[in-house]
């Protein structure tokens, strides 16, 4: 017999509120059947939410609005008393305007569906399984104005390459026989190149226009408004190189294919009448056109944006740690705040709701600033801002403090007066501006003594997807930055994710930050326990006098029974913090470190739920004292330091041995193929059959100077340099070996440089040059695994075969080959020496008895 666990939920709920509050009456019990259909809502395959009392069209205000991820109403609800007469309650409502296209109402004893202005359904509440129906056609049901979306959507994605293919062919053409395109596009490039980065593009410059062109018309339909697009600095000198050749039927035929995708989105808007709905709207209409349009950049630039929750526990943990610290809050005079990566400029628009409206205009004109770098999110921050400006007082303002700059970049802050924090450095770039008018906003920002930062900068750490291609770029300054601080004070070895975008802004907002300010970003939670952020973490206690730590946690990779989806309040895999940064001057050189952490299990509405409630000044902080090592979590007193290293690659890590050779002499990490599937197999003939082909359809595109990098074969960062610098795969069935996959599984392995690996040299010290030269190798989980174990085995061995999680798999061989061939021994003379040394005088007489002759060997050692 099926059951309803939900609905049995409801029942308890709806009895217990009845027990305990002493009341059957609407305001008293409808709470439970929200919870039951929220809870219906987020196992939907459409990804819905419920919201509390929006308004809807005609201002009536149902008790909840079921929204889907594109922020369009997918049917109300509506709880009326137990006492009233139900039909007659919902004629009153239909009477004064309430929609009538997917409605439900409830009395806690009955049940009523409405679609399409007809009843539906009715049903009795207290059969579970006529309930759970109902909800389940209800939440179904697919508005027409939502069915059309949806078509658009998908004619979206399906014509919007041909369309980008026109464009760029006026644009190629104009290029090549309009005069007045080239001069005006070479004075846009030269000041772009001032203003956001040196390494700006004509292919850049030609991408901002094509994007300003096809999201014109998106701006105009949801917002009925041009205003924008006349008033705009960056939009005006886009819409004046537009006009020098994309006008009349040009311009009308190039973007004809996406007429019904920009009326779908006006209709769309027309039915929404909540401004701040309007406003997740088109942020998510924003996300959906990026990631169709350039999925790449959309990937490194980090398209996802902050929960509203999130976004307003920053801004009032930020209001009360300005006030704990220093005896000020945000509203105050001269408290400078900066949204360094605003996106479509949600901390803004939240920031300007929070603020008290008879300081918010000083505010507004002077003291808030954003910076954005991307064209799209640039317009939409700044439509946002504006609108969100005039809603809340009732008349319109330019806002005169966004800045079209890569923040990264901008480091004449140093060199315009500002205090600058912890360091002072020489900047480089000389600004200049999209307009004067941009030129004029930078510099003037670049003056102020910023007190407050507050953000979600770009989460894209590095390129993991080496198939698209898409590494983040460089930022010299910045991370010269990361290595003098983060880098340098770390034992860590692989200190490549210190260069992720997250540790690049808050290196950046740490050195902008006045003497006494906050920074409050939410980001990764990496930084609070990872052995590669060791440096992060004491030089953060360095220059901070108090960090408030917010551990949201849900990262998958570390607890696989949640889930992403339903646990992280991004719906990604990796785990999440917010951290509040506070710098006193007077009081640098102790700080105190206040954490707090939700649980795993907590669903990701129950998060952002608390988060949307909790006062700052509630939430209960644990202190932290750092070990020596300078850990803030999973702490433990070892005598780790005093062990020999077992490797000369490990002195970094071991304190007083850090001169020493260690005891092994050769050590690596198991062989990374970047292609598994291709270079592993059950058998020789297998692996030599893919591997023949491999090679093939390689040189193939070698010879044809094809670099299209077709995905008929596995890509990866390794071989795209060998093909770049034309170095050819020669196939030689010899080169398959057998290697020890996993535990107790072994596999032929095709050993070919080209297509495995980086590693392979370290495994001919091993093996010989022709890997069949016979030795005895110890296995361990890497250094920064969460658990140690270790394995002998006689084979190549692949870096996932001891762990496949964090750490990998590291090699300690008992013997090295030559050049020449010869069999040495890899145990260091220096660990031969001190481990007889130690024997001999805790053993004494006895030392000689047991090991007359030759002492403790290399083999002793080993075995």
């Amino acid at each position: 017999m099926p059951t309803y666990p939900h609905i049995e939920r409801y029942h308890a709920d709806k009895q217990r509120f009845i027990e305990f509050g002493g009341s059957d009456q609407e305001q008293s019990i409808r709470r439970a059947f929200a919870v039951c259909l929220d809870s219906y809502c987020r196992e939907h395959r459409e990804k819905l939410a419920l919201v509390d009392e929006l308004e809807a069209r005609l201002h009536n205000r149902p008790d909840g609005t079921v929204k889907d991820s594109l922020r369009m109403d997918r049917g109300h609800w509506e709880a009326k008393d137990t006492h009233d007469d139900l039909d007659s309650e919902i004629q009153n409502k239909f009477n004064r305007g309430y929609p009538q296209d997917n409605i439900l109402f409830e009395d806690s004893q009955t049940a009523v569906l409405f679609q399409n202005r007809e009843q539906a359904m009715r049903v009795d509440m207290s059969r579970s399984g006529d309930l759970h129906r109902l909800i389940r056609a209800f939440l179904d049901y697919e508005l027409p104005q939502i069915e059309e979306f949806r078509q658009a959507q998908q004619q979206f994605k399906a014509d919007l390459p041909a369309v980008i293919g026109n464009l760029r062919e006026a644009v190629e053409s104009a290029e090549a026989s309009n005069p007045d395109y080239r001069a005006a596009a070479a004075g846009f490039l030269a000041l772009c190149q001032q203003t956001i980065s040196p390494a700006v593009s004509a292919g850049d410059v030609r991408e901002m226009l094509l994007q300003h062109i096809l999201t014109q018309d998106i701006f105009l339909r949801v917002f009925a408004e041009d205003q924008f697009h006349r008033e705009n600095n960056v939009a005006r000198r886009l819409d004046a190189l537009e006009q020098t050749f994309f006008t009349g039927d040009l311009r009308r035929n190039a973007v004809d294919r996406l007429r019904f995708y920009y009326g779908a989105i006006g209709r769309a808007a027309d039915e929404i009448a909540d401004y701040a709905e309007k406003q997740q709207f088109l942020k998510a209409i924003y996300e959906d056109f990026y990631k169709a349009y350039n999925p790449a950049a959309a990937d490194r630039l980090g398209v996802v944006y902050t929960p509203n929750e999130i976004v307003d526990f920053i801004i009032r943990g930020a209001d009360y740690l300005l006030q704990k610290h220093f005896g000020r809050n945000l509203a105050d005079d001269n408290v400078q705040i900066l949204d360094p990566a605003t996106g479509t400029g949600t901390f803004v628009t939240n920031l300007i709701k929070y603020l008290p409206e008879d300081r918010l205009e000083h505010k507004y004109r002077n003291e808030i600033h954003a910076n954005e770098v991307a064209i799209l999110p640039y317009y939409i921050a700044n439509l946002n801002i504006e609108y969100t400006y005039r809603e809340k007082t009732g008349r319109y303002l330019e806002f005169p403090n966004l800045c079209f700059v890569d923040t990264l970049d901008n480091m004449d802050w140093q060199q315009a007066g500002a205090t600058g924090g912890a360091v002072q450095r020489q900047g480089t770039m000389n600004l200049g501006g999209l307009s004067e008018e941009n030129w004029i906003r930078v510099q003037e920002q670049n003056e102020k003594t910023i007190s407050v930062i507050i953000g979600n900068p770009p989460y894209n750490a590095t390129q993991n997807y080496w198939n698209d291609f898409n590494p983040n770029r460089a930022y010299p300054q910045i991370d010269q930055r990361i290595r003098e601080t983060y880098a340098r004070s770390s034992t860590a070895r692989n200190l490549h994710k210190q260069y992720d975008m997250y540790k690049r802004f808050i290196r950046w907002a740490a050195d902008r930050l006045a003497d006494e300010g906050i920074i409050a970003f939410i980001t990764n939670r990496a930084y609070l326990d990872t052995r590669q952020d060791d440096g992060f973490r004491q030089i953060a206690a360095k220059e901070f006098t108090d960090l408030y730590i917010v551990d949201l946690g849900s990262d998958v990779r570390r607890n696989p029974k949640i889930s992403g989806t339903t646990h992280n309040v991004f719906g990604i895999q990796t785990g999440v913090a917010i951290g509040f940064f506070v710098r006193e001057k007077y009081k640098l050189g102790h700080c105190g470190i206040h954490y707090t952490r939700r649980e795993d299990s907590e669903l990701a509405t129950a998060t952002l739920d608390y988060l949307r409630k909790a006062s700052f000044e509630a939430v209960s902080f644990s202190d932290i004292a750092p070990d020596k090592k300078g850990n803030w979590l999973n702490q433990s007193e070892t005598n780790f330091d005093e062990l020999l290293p077992l490797s000369s690659k490990d002195n970094k890590t071991l304190g007083d041995f850090q001169k020493s050779p260690g005891l092994f002499d050769l050590s690596c990490p198991g062989v990374v193929t970047a292609r598994d599937e291709w270079v592993y197999d059950f058998t020789a003939a297998n692996v030599n059959r893919k591997a023949r082909f491999f090679s093939r359809v390689y040189n193939q595109f070698l010879d044809d100077s094809n670099e299209s990098f077709d995905p008929v074969i596995k890509w990866s960062r390794n071989l795209r340099r060998h093909f770049q610098s034309g170095r050819r795969i020669v196939f030689n069935e010899n080169k398959a070996v057998s290697c020890l996959f996993r535990p107790y599984v072994s596999k032929w392995y095709f050993a070919a440089s080209v297509m495995s690996n980086d590693f392979t040299g370290h495994y001919v010290e091993m093996f010989g040059s022709n890997l069949d030269r016979q030795n005895t190798v110890i296995f361990v989980k890497g250094p920064t695994a969460e658990y140690f174990s270790v394995l002998s085995t006689d084979k190549i061995i692949d870096f996932k075969c001891g762990f496949t999680g964090n750490g990998g798999t590291f090699c300690l061989p008992l013997y090295r080959y030559t050049a020449e061939g010869e069999r040495i021994s890899n145990i260091t003379e220096w660990g031969i020496r001190l481990i007889n040394e130690h024997y001999r005088k805790e053993w004494g007489k006895d030392f000689d008895g047991i090991y007359p002759d030759t002492g403790i060997t290399a083999e002793h050692i080993f075995a």
